[in-house]
Order: structure tokens, then C-alpha cells, then sequence
């Protein structure tokens, strides 16, 4: 029985490969996952705790997710713009005075559209800007008041 060249040139890559993986914890074990920055300047990061606090005093929230993750579960009274089609200077000046606090939020710590959300508001000259950096994830962990909306039916 003869091996092709070709073939135990992949075989002896992917042992070397397996090899290297084993040899080396640090290659194997990288976390790549991303993670949403810790601050950023010109805005407070605020905790669930802290953002529930701003929730009682009636300040604003702004969702930044997409239309169907707004629809299974939101803030209470979260005025909804995704960071995607609807958030630009026009639409947050609509519902929003540069004045007045206002809390972004997305899902959580690996969703950056909060802190791009917030750092185009800061840019905007909004001055009370909250980073609620771990979002709705965290805001329902801690069994915090959540709303949704009604599914649609299809028509047929």
C-alpha cells in the first residue's frame, strides 16, 4: 500500500497542528470572544442596579437593538432606535434634550451598539449620557420589570 504525497503531507499537518495545541494552554485556550469596552469618556457606564434607579426617576431609556429583539423583551417605556436604521442625530433629538439624562442600552457586554450608541450621542452634544454597558441581559437576570410587544399575525 503506497500514501499519496499529498495525503501524508495533510496527515502530518494535522498532527503537527494537534500536537502544537497540546504543547501550548495559551494557543488553545485564547478567548476571542468579544467584549464591549468598560467605559467611555464623556459618558457614565452604570450598572443594572444604577440604570433601574434612573428607570424609577423617569429617566429615558434608548434600546439600540434590532426590531426583533426589542419586540421579546425591553425596558419598560424604552423608546426604541436601532443603532442600525433608525438612530441618528434627528431621531434621539426627537425624543431626547441634549439637557437631560438619558440611558442607551443593547443586550449585553458583547453587543458594542451601546457604546457606539453613546459615543455618537456624546459627539452629538448630548451631556448626561449613561452606558448601560450590561443591557437587557443583565436587567432581566436581576428580575427587573420588562416589557414586550404582541407578535404580529401573518395574514393569509
Amino acid at each position: 500500500m503506497t500514501i499519496n504525497p499529498i495525503s501524508l503531507r495533510c496527515i502530518c499537518l494535522a498532527i503537527f497542528s494537534a500536537l502544537l495545541l497540546v504543547n501550548n494552554p495559551v494557543i488553545a485556550a485564547k478567548d476571542t470572544t468579544y467584549r464591549s469596552p468598560l467605559q467611555l469618556p464623556g459618558a457614565k457606564t452604570i450598572d443594572a442596579d444604577e440604570a433601574r434607579w434612573m428607570y424609577e426617576d423617569g429617566v429615558k431609556f434608548i434600546d439600540v437593538r434590532n426590531s426583533r429583539f426589542f419586540a421579546r423583551g425591553h425596558v419598560p417605556g424604552a423608546i426604541h432606535l436601532d443603532l442600525k436604521y433608525a438612530y441618528n442625530r434627528q431621531a434621539l433629538e426627537a425624543v431626547a434634550d441634549r439637557s437631560e439624562p438619558i440611558v442607551i442600552y443593547t443586550s449585553n457586554i458583547k453587543c458594542p451598539r451601546a457604546y457606539h450608541a453613546s459615543r455618537m450621542a456624546l459627539e452629538w452634544g448630548y451631556k448626561r449620557v449613561y452606558y448601560f454597558r450590561n443591557g437587557i441581559v443583565e436587567w432581566r437576570r436581576l428580575g427587573f420589570p420588562e416589557s414586550s410587544l404582541k407578535p404580529v399575525e401573518k395574514r393569509r
